[in-house]
This record gives structure tokens, C-alpha cells and sequence, in this order.
């Protein structure tokens, strides 16, 4: 039988991006507390769990999917990353989801470290609810351009997530991972424009994404316009 105890100083935390709008989201929750404050999906690691399948079951239990893309990205372990405060705010509300490992103190009394390994998570805004937790208030997408305050350095994670999604998303064509199954070209450089917050030339882009050879071209979209319609794409079938 599995141990149901979890490692008192290692968290994993997860950045779950997703597109809409014209716009890069995030799921966040909001914890509850006297105050407002925020975190990232997260939570403490089983003993005898792998940390991926950690990470892959934090990332079902907050968007109800599976298959999802995920890749870590770094880790978190600064000494002074989680403050007296925060510290004090996360425990009064965690002692009941970790009886075993909260709050970690060591035989002084004295606050332990916590060191956490962040993941970024890439998937359709349009197939996922976000799922809160006993931890939480609430759990929904934010706007990466309006965050609320966050507890710990969760913000400094949000940032390292985007600037590895950003050096990653056009090396590994990470793009489908963030778009429904059939989408537009123009859909695609939105995307980017977005990730990048830069523009980007049409003629040029589609060029560069249909040189690439791997997409399908599918049906024109029909949007009940008198302009000519857009062809929809898919990413190409391994087999």
C-alpha cells in the first residue's frame, strides 16, 4: 500500500495557461483568508509519488482534463522566499488538507524551508472549468496582464513560466497545445502575438507556419460574412 504522507518541505506549483480572447490567462485561486490573496495550483508531494504524476494530479483536480502538456520549468528555493506572514496565512488554512506536514516547523518551533518545482501547463481554455479546492474561495482564469496579489513568490514563477513558454512555444511548436483542435492561421499568429506582445506581419507568419509542414488544411471556416472565408487547420496525425 501507497504512503498517503506527504514530504514536509517539497511543493510543486503549477503555471496552466491558457488563450482567449486575444488574451494569456492563468489559473489562479483565491485562498481563503481575511484577505485577498492569490496562489498557483499547487500542493505538497506524496511520499512514494513521482513528482510528474504529482503535477499531473494537481493539474486534473483544478481543470477536470487530462493529456495535458506539461513541462517543468524550474525550482523554487530561495531562503527567504516564503515570508513569517505568508507562512503564518497558509497554515491557519492548511493544517486540515496537510495534518501530516503542516504546519513544518522544526523541533524549536522555527519555520523549515519549503523548496518548490514549478511546471507550466498548456491547454484549451474552451474545455476547462477551473476546480477549487478546501484550500480555496474560489479558482478561475486571470488576465497575466492584471494579477491579483499572490502569496509566496508565486509571482516571480508566473514570470519565469512565461519566459520559458516564450523561448519554447515556436522551438517545440507548442501552439496546438493552446488552441482547439481546428483553428485558423490568423488564430495561430494571435497567439503568438500575444505570447511575444509584439506584432507580427501576416504574410510573413503564415508563410513561416505553413513552411513548417505541419499542418492540414481543412474546410473553409464559414463565418456568414460577405469576406472571403478563412481555411481552418489542424496539426498533422504522427502515424
Amino acid at each position: 500500500m501507497k504512503s498517503t504522507k506527504h514530504i514536509a518541505q517539497l511543493t510543486l506549483d503549477c503555471v496552466i495557461f491558457g488563450f482567449h480572447d486575444k488574451k494569456l490567462k492563468l489559473i489562479l485561486s483565491k485562498l481563503k483568508l481575511e484577505k485577498d490573496i492569490f496562489a498557483l495550483p499547487g500542493g505538497f508531494i506524496l511520499q512514494e509519488e513521482d513528482i510528474e504524476d504529482a503535477a499531473k494530479r494537481v493539474l486534473f483536480e483544478r481543470t477536470g482534463i487530462q493529456d495535458v502538456y506539461l513541462e517543468e520549468f524550474g525550482t523554487f528555493g530561495r531562503t527567504n522566499r516564503i515570508s513569517d506572514e505568508d507562512f503564518l496565512l497558509f497554515s491557519s488554512i492548511a493544517r486540515d488538507l496537510y495534518p501530516d506536514v503542516e504546519p513544518p516547523v522544526n523541533e524549536n518551533n522555527q519555520k523549515m524551508r519549503i523548496v518548490s518545482i514549478g511546471y507550466y501547463a498548456l491547454v484549451d481554455f474552451e474545455k476547462v472549468i477551473p476546480q477549487k479546492i478546501d484550500l480555496d474561495e474560489s479558482c478561475d482564469w486571470y488576465d497575466i496582464k492584471e494579477l491579483p496579489n499572490m502569496i509566496f513568490d508565486h509571482q516571480e514563477m508566473v514570470e519565469k513560466g512565461l519566459e520559458v513558454l516564450q523561448e519554447r512555444l515556436d522551438k517545440k511548436l507548442l501552439f496546438n497545445n493552446l488552441l482547439p483542435e481546428t483553428f485558423t492561421l490568423k488564430d495561430v499568429q494571435e497567439l503568438y502575438e500575444t505570447v511575444y506582445d509584439k506584432p507580427f506581419p501576416a504574410n510573413n507568419f503564415q508563410k513561416k507556419i505553413l513552411d513548417l509542414n505541419v499542418l492540414e488544411r481543412l474546410d473553409k471556416k464559414y463565418t456568414g460574412a460577405k469576406s472571403k472565408a478563412p481555411y481552418l487547420y489542424r496539426l498533422k496525425s504522427k502515424s
